[in-house]
């Protein structure tokens, strides 16, 4: 070989070493991931709350969480590689409880949810105006405690708006209906018509029906109510699943269905792969329900070799059942009288008799079983249930749940940890009922309430979740109300009995791995671990050092399933946040370096403030503060620069880049 064509060799050798070098460098036995996160701050909420700064992907699972340097080893040619830029990962939240088909079907009826009584009244009229004679209109969310005058709503009321059309609207709780007389005339109610079991038909100081129902006293009106077709229902689904994927929701535990509910609706939805959500399903049980418990001896659950369906997207091994109603609604089940109602201890569902047979049937199957509990009689009583078919039957790993535990005797707060109970608590209940509990239930129960801290300090774990539609779906919202115990709008100042407060970590971690323990899922979900599901969200701020006033207006950038991307957030108009929700605008903002404006008389609305003109200026005045603002007008519309109004009203104004989002707080 000639010295020329040596070197010739020699250079494309040393060229080729070069390019080589020049790729990352696989390690020997590793596969290149499918897609690779990089550069980010990520918590994997794994034992120790260890962090990393990448995560490697192939199919649905993680191969690989830890640094920089290690990473690399995974990319290969066909690699995605996002650089994350900084941004806060955390794992895919775990919905802990909530009604997943509920939150569809509101989603498709009027929304209530806190408005103003005249604002609902004018939504049914508006409804009614459109509406064909004798169709019914529905709506939930109403909450008569926001409003300035307090008591129950009457029939009146909705028949002054609606008097040709039959109306019922359901109280946030869930727990309480709201009903037109032509509603109540249509279901035979009469104001001689007797109380069922359960449930209550509430009557004005004349004896006359009051228009406001509990419980299973809303059962005659709601089997009048036609039900959504299969499309429409499978359509309502689909709504709920966009609404927590845009939240960085990726698994979610639907608390009540049929068994042919998930069979018919969200069974062909997994098989053409329109529906992604993880969702751990409770099947409905009630003691007439001889069907459902035919079903459950004929399906019994091997807890050793169970495996979720649909590729680890739907469970069904838990049984769901009802207790009582709720607090608000004074349904609760008391083991004596409420406080502000005489001789009243609210609707128990059952007799202890009849609730030790339910249990027994589902237990004894291998059944994990839920049971919905807001009343300390309604605790005590499961309780009691649940220690008999422990007994009668021990298994070793049961994880029975109590749903909502709100009011809890303490000497029942002890026994149920020993049991092995898991308390299934909705943080945010406790900074909505916190306007009413005590007058409830007085000075001395309260310390049984909402009672977080002492509850983990006796070694339990708490899985979170929002019960929507019965609050807001938002788990930033119900992470912000676990380490502040204050509600949306900042209130009370110090938090409401801080002593039972979470720490961010317990927190987040409620909301992660220990609803996935509660659903017998921890092994693939919960935390970002290799061989653990690849579900993760992408968000705009760090929760667990943020200004704690803004870990409310989290925004999620981007949500993973399965490693397959199922939300990204436009950020092509600016977000502004206001006691947690998204403001409103009826005109474009208009953005400018360093300045967004947005139009006057929207806002104003939206934060219920009030304006006035002063020269050329605007005068705007909320909560006894106001500023004298410069408008802009634009084709007609006013505006007004959004860090001046705000700054000028004594709010914090903080800009969070990534997500284009305004978060307004409180100055301290």
């Amino acid at each position: 070989m000639s010295r020329k064509r040596f070197g010739r060799i020699l250079a494309m050798l040393l060229t080729l070493t070069m390019l080589l070098s020049m790729l990352p460098a696989m390690a020997a036995g590793t596969q290149a991931a499918d897609s690779v996160y990089r550069n980010g701050n990520i918590y994997t909420v794994d034992e120790d709350f260890s962090k990393a700064t990448a995560l490697a992907i192939q199919g649905d699972r993680l191969v690989y969480v830890g640094d920089e340097a290690g990473v690399e080893a995974y990319i290969g040619a066909n690699t995605k590689v996002v650089d994350l830029g900084g941004k806060t990962v955390i794992p895919g939240l775990v919905e802990g409880h909530m009604h997943v088909t509920g939150l569809g079907s509101s989603l498709m009826n009027l929304d209530c949810f806190w408005k103003p009584k005249q604002t609902i009244l004018d939504l049914v009229k508006a409804a009614a105006e459109k509406a064909e004679p004798g169709q019914w209109i529905q709506g939930r969310g109403w909450m008569n405690t926001v409003w300035e005058n307090t008591d129950y709503p009457t029939k009146e009321e909705l028949d002054a708006v609606a008097p040709n059309n039959p109306v019922f609207l359901t109280r946030a709780c869930g727990h309480m209906g709201w009903a037109n007389s032509k509603a109540i005339e249509l279901a035979g109610i009469t104001k001689d018509t007797p109380n069922p079991q359960g449930g209550e038909y509430l009557k004005n100081a004349s004896g006359e029906l009051l228009g406001c129902m509990t419980d299973t006293a809303m059962s005659p009106i709601r089997s009048l109510i036609p039900d959504l077709t299969l499309e429409q229902q499978r359509e309502a689904l689909l709504k709920a699943q966009d609404q927590l994927f845009s939240y960085g929701l990726t698994s979610a535990m639907d608390a009540g269905n049929s068994v042919q509910v998930y069979e018919d609706v969200f069974g062909p939805l997994y098989e053409s792969g329109a529906l992604k959500l993880r969702v751990y399903g409770m099947i409905s049980h009630t003691a007439a329900d001889n069907e459902t418990a035919a079903y459950l001896k004929a399906h019994p659950i091997d807890n050793d070799n169970y495996t979720p369906l649909y590729n680890n997207h739907l469970s069904l091994r838990c049984v769901k059942m009802f207790a009582d109603g709720s607090l608000g609604a004074r349904s609760a089940a008391m083991l004596e009288p409420y406080s502000d109602r005489e001789g009243h201890i609210g609707d128990y569902r059952y007799d202890q008799e009849q609730v030790n047979e339910i249990v027994k049937v589902a237990y004894d199957a291998g059944y994990q079983v839920s049971t919905h509990c807001i009343g300390d009689g309604a605790n005590h009583q499961i309780i009691n249930a649940y220690e008999a078919a422990i007994k009668a039957n021990p298994r070793e790993d049961h994880r029975l749940r109590i749903e909502h535990f709100q009011i809890v005797a303490l000497d029942d707060i002890d026994r149920a940890i020993a049991l092995g109970i898991l308390p299934s608590m909705q943080t945010t209940h406790a900074t909505s009922d916190m306007l009413v509990a005590e007058d409830r239930v007085g000075p001395e129960r309260i310390k049984g309430a909402y009672a977080w801290r002492t509850i983990i300090d006796k070694g339990s774990i708490i899985p979170n979740g929002s019960d929507a539609p019965v609050e807001l779906v938002n788990p930033y919202h119900g992470l912000y109300a676990a380490v502040t115990r204050k509600n949306r709008l900042g209130s009370p100042d110090g938090g409401w009995h801080m002593e039972e407060a979470m720490t961010r970590e317990e927190a987040l971690r409620s909301f992660t791995n220990w609803s996935s323990y509660a659903e017998f899922n921890e092994d693939i979900k919960g935390s970002l671990e290799v061989g653990k599901l690849a579900d993760f969200v992408v968000t705009d701020r760090d929760v667990m050092t943020c200004p704690e006033q803004d870990i409310k207006d989290t925004q999620a950038l981007l949500t993973v399933s399965g490693g397959e991307v199922v939300y990204q957030k436009d950020t092509s108009v600016p977000t502004i946040m206001w006691n947690g929700l998204p403001l409103t605008f009826n005109s474009e903002l208009i953005v400018e370096p360093g300045k967004i404006y947005v139009p006057l008389n929207d806002v104003i609305n939206g934060i219920s403030a009030e304006k006035r003109a002063d020269g050329a200026s605007m005068l705007v005045t909320l909560d006894g503060k106001s500023i004298k603002l410069p408008v802009k007008t634009v084709d007609g519309v006013d505006y007004v620069a959004v860090r001046a109004l705000f700054e000028g009203l004594g709010r914090n104004v903080t800009w969070y880049g990534d997500s284009r989002c305004v978060s307004i707080g409180w100055l301290k």
